[in-house]
């Protein structure tokens, strides 16, 4: 896929993997739309980007997904390239009667996977009127193996990468639609801080992998440690019925 002349939507774009996907397209000479909840966050972000806007929005918002989609069709009836990259994440004690654990649940697979179902379906149209589109979905390596501490947050990730499997399969034989997975390990982010995110690899490991991928049309993108688990993992899968 080309890796220049995109225009390229990006949740989660104010901080994180998000800021330097965006960064790593940007510089390339895309046009890079940045999504976050926070006008703050997203005003800053743009004061380190080129061709690059803002649309605010809680994509994790029914009513909000559908007014970023309308402006997308609206003011950038071009864009070609959707990167699903907003999550939520919480740890989350399921031994602990107190915990709320079916309450952060709910907001993990309302954010990392419902939302990202719905918003995807709102721009497909939109996508296949382009000569060549791409979905990116930014699973994780947790999608693989859940663990004590992120349980719930594993298991959206591991809907979310069912998922995108799916949706390649449903467009394989359409050959303007491509669909990417990005499966990073831990990521030095604001986001992972509560998890020892500070141990992980910078987020500019995840854009650069994704840009290589693109160049390739490497549409299965593991990052870091999670490319010992896919390389275990993928090639069994694949052999299942599809």
């Amino acid at each position: 896929m080309k890796t220049t002349g995109n225009t390229i939507f990006i949740s989660g774009g104010s901080a994180g993997i998000g800021l330097a996907i965006a960064k790593k397209l940007s510089a390339a000479g895309n046009k890079i739309i940045i999504n976050g909840r926070s006008e703050e966050r997203l005003q800053n972000a743009l004061k380190e980007l080129d061709h690059t806007v803002a649309i605010q929005g809680d994509l994790s918002v029914e009513a909000d997904r559908i007014r970023i989609a309308e402006d997308l069709k609206t003011n950038y009836p071009e864009l070609n390239i959707i990167v699903n990259n907003a999550g939520a994440a919480f740890i989350n004690d399921l031994s602990d009667h107190n915990n709320n654990a079916a309450e952060k649940a709910y907001q993990e697979i309302n954010t990392n996977y419902i939302s990202v179902i719905h918003f995807t379906s709102l721009l497909i149209p939109q996508l296949l009127q382009q000569e060549e589109a791409a979905v990116i979905n930014i699973t994780s390596i947790a999608a693989f193996r859940s663990n004590k501490y992120l349980p719930t947050y594993s298991a959206s990730k591991a809907a979310l990468h069912s998922y995108t499997q799916g949706l390649r399969d449903t467009f394989s034989e359409n050959e303007k639609l491509n669909v990417y997975e990005v499966y990073p390990p831990l990521v030095n982010t604001e986001f992972s801080a509560e998890i020892g995110g500070a141990n992980g690899i910078p987020p500019s490991e995840v854009a650069d992998e994704l840009f290589t991928a693109l160049a390739n049309n490497q549409f299965e993108v593991p990052v870091g440690d999670s490319k010992k688990l896919h390389s275990l993992l993928n090639p069994i899968t694949e052999q299942a019925p599809h």
